[in-house]
């Protein structure tokens, strides 16, 4: 097993995740088997309940497990399925360390930070990097670790201690150290400043970690370099020597999309560093996995048309609180060849309170909203801007926007649909009414009230589709089931399921036990979709999400010719193909800017 691990200097938020998920892309696209595994000094258990202003979303695995977005980065670059262990935190491990000696496995000793805690992080690592990540089952033979925060903090010693002691019981032909800095350039010099990276791997090397690859992260032009003399005076034998003729410091400058991060890396030699330095077992054929990556990077920077989506939330001052909707969106507008323009609506704006106090801003987001192409209601918790979403799906609804709502999108569609068409104008959610008359949506029996962390509907469930003719259903290749991932408290009243479904607000993917609603549609509108789960967290850049896609395409003008001739998308040029070739029928039929070839 080979260990690369990743600690970040000068800032946190530089971009150590895309940096480790981009050295797993490359190092698997060489045939290597590649996990990853994120620590977070936090004592924090998980992220579950962190707020979105704090870290940004929170991802959900299959295994129900609520982690750092970074891990939903992993799941995308890698194309892997990670497990909530693969997520460690300063709260998990001292919690596993307190349970032992609650059961005497100490035998009376002293339970200390060192070497119990650092022991308990050790172990930890070795086990999880050997859990199989791939559909083929297959150990993996590379582990990525990242560190969260940068160097330096207290809270991040006892794991810094801890990877001391681990480079030597694993031998360094086994074991890497990644540090990423930044080369910060002031507006007043338009000098660029190593300084603050010189003296972060100072005190790195302080501390017992010797950086074997820097990667220095500048606003700078491509081509341009940071000069050999800001660094001699701060080098020694093996370390850091040159920047142009040495492997060891990578300079890697702004790209126009993330997925151009492996190509810029792999454009510097690292595949040949790792190769010569973990001495990989490396094929030298081809990588096609690259070459996808290259022929999706290009093909991102060459579209012409454009959609607009607007994202009606309660976050949206923070992009990263809907990261993984963001990279669901992207994928989706990649695949049909359109560029991406997300509008980010304060759901709060919407609602006439806002009229009164702040008209200005009020219309300022009806027009967003209103010129958007289509329109997406994420999930969310909290009774804040809640009446502005439901104006939102009201307008969608009314004005056959393509609607897409997740988790509480869906629970407010409910809402709408139950206060505007069955004329109950007191129905809402017991979540912001506990008293309303008409209570659409419930909390789950297996809810515990008493406890936040950990007590949500969580991880990969199937969904049963009830009826051959569901928009959704064909979005997914007209499959009985799918199985995509959950995080909610509260639930559709299936009470009432008959008094919407009278109206034509269809509920046509159930649960297993068929108690839970977990998909609608709506009859005479081109795409009102609503699922309960979160399908943006299985979205893949060459794999997008069906309910995402679907509301590309119709946002796009193109839904309905894709379902009436049963199109697939080519994940290589972004074309629409309506029919397959075989021995009778040698041709494609080709959708392609809007022409039928």
């Amino acid at each position: 097993m080979k260990y690369i691990l990743v600690t970040g200097g000068v800032i946190s938020g530089i971009g150590k995740g895309i940096i480790a998920s981009s050295v797993g892309t490359i190092l698997k696209s060489c045939g290597l088997h590649v996990t990853a595994i994120k620590i977070d000094p936090y004592i924090n258990i998980d992220a579950g309940t962190f707020s979105p202003y704090e870290h940004g979303e929170v991802f959900v695995l299959d295994d129900g497990g609520e982690v750092d977005l970074d891990l939903g980065n992993y799941e995308r670059f890698l194309d892997i399925r990670l497990t909530k262990d693969n997520n460690l935190t300063t709260g998990k491990i001292y919690q596993s360390v307190i349970n032992k000696e609650r059961r005497g496995d100490y035998l009376g000793k002293t339970v200390q930070v060192v070497p119990h805690i650092t022991d308990a992080i050790q172990e930890w690592v070795m086990r999880q990097a050997r859990v199989p990540v791939d559909d083929d089952d297959v150990e993996p033979q590379v582990c990525v670790i990242e560190l969260g925060g940068t160097v330096g903090d207290i809270e991040s010693m006892p794991f810094i201690e801890a990877f001391r002691q681990f480079q030597f019981k694993v031998k360094r032909e086994n074991f890497c150290n990644i540090h990423v800095s930044l080369v910060p350039q002031p507006s007043a010099t338009g000098e660029q400043k190593t300084k603050p990276t010189q003296n972060s791997v100072r005190e790195l090397r302080g501390l017992g970690l010797s950086p074997d690859l820097n990667i220095l992260e500048k606003q700078m032009k491509p081509g341009q370099n940071v000069s050999e003399g800001q660094w001699v005076a701060f080098t020694d034998i093996g370390c850091m020597i040159l920047i142009l003729s040495s492997l060891q410091v990578i300079c890697v400058h702004d790209v126009s999309s993330i997925y151009r991060v492996p190509l810029l890396l792999e454009d510097q030699g690292v595949v040949g560093y790792f190769c010569c330095r973990l001495n990989l077992p490396i094929e030298t054929r081809p990588r096609k996995m690259l070459a996808k990556w290259k022929e999706m990077s290009d093909r991102s920077d060459r579209l012409l048309e454009q959609c607009s989506i607007a994202l009606v939330g309660k976050y949206t001052k923070f992009s990263d609180s809907y990261a993984s909707v963001i990279k669901a969106l992207e994928h989706s507008a990649l695949a049909i060849s359109h560029k991406l323009e997300v509008k980010y609506v304060d759901s709060a704006d919407l609602e006439a309170g806002t009229l009164q106090e702040e008209p200005v801003k009020y219309h300022e987001a009806w027009q967003k909203l209103c010129s958007a192409d289509g329109i997406l209601v994420p999930g969310g918790f909290g009774v804040r801007g809640t009446e502005g979403k439901i104006q939102a799906i009201s307008w969608a609804r009314k004005q056959k926007k393509p609607f897409l709502g997740v988790c509480l999108g869906m629970q407010l569609a409910v809402c709408e649909f139950a206060r505007n068409m069955l004329d109950w104008k007191d129905a809402n959610s017991t979540e912001f009414d506990a008293e309303t008359k008409y209570p659409v949506v419930i909390d789950m029996p297996e809810h515990n009230p008493g406890q936040m962390g950990g007590t949500m509907r969580l991880g990969k469930r199937r969904t049963i589709f009830k009826t051959k003719n569901s928009i959704l259903r064909k979005l997914y290749g007209d499959v009985d089931y799918v199985e995509e991932r959950h995080r909610h408290r509260f639930e559709v009243n299936p009470e009432l399921k008959q008094h919407f479904e009278e109206k034509g607000f269809r509920f046509v993917g159930q649960d297993v036990e068929g108690e839970r609603m977990e998909v609608i549609e709506l009859d005479d509108h081109l795409y009102f979709v609503g699922v309960q789960y979160h399908p943006e967290f299985t979205s893949r850049p060459i794999k997008p999400s069906p309910p995402y896609l679907g509301l590309l395409l119709a946002a796009a003008g193109r839904l309905p010719g894709y379902l009436q001739e049963g199109c697939w998308l080519s994940p290589r040029y972004g074309l629409m193909f309506s029919e397959r070739p075989d021995s009778s029928h040698p041709f494609y039929i080709v959708h392609f800017q809007g022409n039928r070839i």
